[in-house]
């Protein structure tokens, strides 16, 4: 049953300062709307961060490509189309980087928190949150590994299934990059409709594969990640550390999967399932993997059919808090249970810096409609911010997993060349996003110079 909202006094409050919720506070602010940020650090900090300043970065100080014909690039210039302030700031405060969108950390941390500071309707309260605010609207940009207090308040909210705290992500590769030929489609012992595709490995390409599996560079452990693992989550090369048997057990038993080509079982098969309803991205089942991203490309490329697969995705393993965004969330990012409770960032599902800012400008102007009386809308779904929160939030039978942006994601373009179509698919994305903000903007969401 749906908890009932509670009392609105006018002024919104986000917990949590980094990306997502600095985004969110300024498109509030811009707004004309009082806003309460919550933000714990310096004095308790996450074992990821080590400054004080808000939007901290706490890998990689790449925003990614800016080139239209990415994901993260599209995203990016949609967002520039929205008035996204932490890209305008992050742009201000780049290094050279050939293609993709670098800063550094320092000035870009610095200018986010003199721009959130400065507003003179954000006021920031240096304290934990401990749970879930009452008042409402709220946002929670707690990032993905918030405090014990603020994680159980979260999971008394949602129930033991709804948060998940520990992320297991198996590659996705574009499915025109795929050899079909090298494939079969079944379900094992017949039981579908034929819903994956399977791709046999004799026991030559079995063991090579596992040679080059186990010889590969992984990523290590952070300082606070305990590599302890649920059976369920457990990388690829952990378990191939088992004994060169243990796949034949796991995600690649071939058990029930006869290959019509021969009539027999092979002796190892890797099988993709669809993680769209187009069919566009396809899913390597039960591949999540701490191998580096080069690795898993070089390895996996040994698997017959992938030789000249592109990912869309790529797999890893890591602590990382999230929602089960398909039964909690809507496009908007609102709880289904408790109206005016937004979420944004990492904590929703979305996986990246850039889509961590969008999440929060999703999430902002959605509390912005709600505290002027309007109802909050979804995104277009041509564009890459529609389409990537429709993905996270859509209920789906099978597991959920993060997701980052990729042209898998969008609606399918007209025939024609792979460059033409990704084109048009852009062109559509950025025409999809004007149109939005003309109708649904009442106000300009760009409040930092």
């Amino acid at each position: 049953m749906a908890i009932p909202p509670p009392h609105h006094d006018g002024r919104v409050t986000v917990v949590g300062a980094g990306l997502a919720g600095s985004e969110a506070a300024l498109v509030l602010s811009a707004a004309g709307i009082p806003v309460e940020l919550v933000e714990m650090r310096p004095d308790v900090s996450s074992p990821a961060h080590r400054s004080a300043w808000f939007a901290e970065l706490v890998c990689s100080n790449s925003l990614g490509s800016e080139e239209l014909s990415s994901g993260k690039g599209l995203l990016k210039a949609e967002l520039s189309e929205l008035g996204s302030n932490l890209l305008f700031l992050s742009r201000r405060a780049r290094v050279p980087a050939g293609k993709a969108l670098a800063v550094d950390r320092e000035i870009f941390g610095r200018a986010v928190t003199e721009a959130v500071r400065s507003r003179g309707n954000i006021r920031v309260t240096q304290a934990e949150a401990r749970s879930i605010p009452d008042s409402t609207p709220v946002i929670l940009a707690c990032g993905p590994l918030p405090s014990k207090a603020l994680s159980d308040s979260i999971r008394s909210l949602l129930g033991d299934e709804g948060y998940y705290f520990y992320d297991a992500i198996s590659p996705i590769v574009d499915a025109s990059t795929v050899d079909t030929e090298a494939a079969f489609t079944a379900d094992r012992y017949g039981a579908g409709e034929g819903d994956y595709l399977n791709l046999p490995m004799t026991r030559g390409q079995y063991e090579a594969f596992l040679s080059a599996l186990l010889s590969a560079r992984t990523v290590p452990a952070r300082e606070f990640e305990e590599e302890k693992y649920f059976e369920s989550c457990m990388p690829l090369e952990t378990m191939a550390r088992r004994g060169p048997q243990t796949l034949l057990y796991g995600p690649m038993r071939p058990v029930g999967l006869k290959d019509p080509r021969t009539g027999k079982n092979p002796h190892a098969v890797v099988q993709l399932r669809k993680e769209n309803a187009a069919g566009t991205m396809l899913n390597l089942v039960g591949f999540q993997t701490k191998l580096a991203y080069t690795e898993q490309e070089r390895v996996f490329s040994l698997i017959p059919g992938l030789a000249r697969a592109k990912y869309l995705r790529h797999g890893s393993v890591h602590r990382n808090g999230f929602l089960d965004a398909p039964r909690h969330l809507h496009p908007w990012l609102e709880s289904r249970v408790r109206k005016g409770l937004f979420f944004a960032g990492q904590i929703t599902g979305v996986e990246g810096y850039v889509e961590s800012i969008a999440a929060g400008f999703v999430a902002a102007v959605s509390a912005v409609a709600m505290a002027e009386g309007r109802a909050p809308e979804a995104f277009p779904e041509a564009s890459m911010t529609g389409a990537l929160l429709r993905h996270i939030t859509v209920p789906r039978k099978a597991g959920f997993q993060p997701m980052n942006a990729n042209f898998g994601l969008l609606p399918e373009p007209p025939p024609g060349k792979k460059r033409e179509r990704k084109e048009k698919q852009a062109a559509a994305a950025l025409s999809a996003i004007r149109d939005f903000r003309k109708r649904f903007f009442i106000f300009n969401p760009l409040c930092v110079t």
